[in-house]
């Protein structure tokens, strides 16, 4: 007798708390399908030109092409059929399997997202008494609520620093980007911690302050690429002098041999010279 009371009062909100949200759903999926509207719309250099909406159930131009093509489509029987039925089966069709992640992810009843990308990279000042300014971005997570802080030698600083909102990337997922000014001191260290709460640890990414692995890439290049002419170059003149020395009869060397071993050098050169320059770190 003393504890039937105290299961109904416990269980008597779950219960009428249930009640409501399967009422809601029913309610939610019979309206639903009355809420839906097809459109279809064509564009030209960014400009809509012509439109069918399954409120008005025809196509309507926007100018003068657009009144014209609307009219011939309306009165072309494959094309209304096509359209009208496609708010059945396009539109009924996939809000059953999207609006259920939808109301989940408006809710906030889906699992927490961690960052599918943190990076950090220095970017151009936007001037002032700093030299150097660092960008860290983060991708990818959900919920928005997230922190962005950034650590110099392991301490966190807050002077120099902006960020941005939280920006949605248009699929339930948000990116944000935090700016740290600052002029280098030799041996310090800078970091980016990031805090969400799908982390069970603060993610923490260090800036790297040597060459970034595209500029060494470059390097590399231009240093094969120069290696190779060099050896051209070597493996050129090597023939030049074994056919000079093949050529006993003629041992005065003529202007056409010396303009061709002169080509030969200045538009390797030239060719090398030209290479590096696009190579060369900005």
């Amino acid at each position: 007798k003393v504890l039937l009371p105290l299961l109904l009062k416990g269980l008597l909100p779950l219960l009428l708390k249930g009640l409501l949200l399967l009422l809601l759903k029913v309610l939610l999926k019979g309206l639903l399908p009355l809420l839906l509207k097809f459109i279809y719309s064509y564009y030209y250099n960014k400009d809509e030109i012509i439109r069918f909406s399954s409120s008005v159930d025809k196509f309507v131009g926007y100018n003068d092409i657009g009144v014209k093509i609307a009219e011939r489509w309306n009165n072309d029987p494959v094309q209304m059929v096509r359209m009208r039925t496609a708010k059945e089966s396009y539109c009924k069709h996939y809000i059953e399997i999207w609006y259920p992640h939808m109301l989940a992810r408006k809710g906030g009843t889906s699992v927490p997202v961690p960052p599918s990308d943190v990076r950090l990279r220095l970017v151009t000042p936007p001037g002032g008494k700093h030299t150097h300014m660092l960008m860290c971005s983060v991708y990818g997570f959900y919920p928005k609520l997230i922190s962005v802080k950034w650590l110099r030698d392991g301490k966190v600083t807050t002077s120099d620093v902006t960020s941005t909102e939280e920006l949605a990337d248009g699929d339930w997922y948000y990116q944000i980007h935090s700016y740290l000014e600052f002029t280098p001191r030799s041996g310090e260290k800078i970091s980016c911690m990031v805090e969400h709460i799908s982390l069970s640890d603060p993610l923490i990414r260090d800036w790297d302050p040597s060459l970034p692995e595209s500029e060494r890439n470059k390097i590399a290049i231009g240093a094969s690429v120069l290696i190779l002419g060099l050896i051209l170059s070597l493996a050129g003149f090597i023939y030049y002098k074994r056919k000079m020395q093949g050529q006993s009869a003629r041992p005065v060397q003529t202007s056409s041999d010396q303009f061709n071993l002169f080509c030969l050098g200045h538009w390797t050169s030239l060719y090398l010279c030209t290479v590096l320059d696009h190579l060369r770190p900005v």
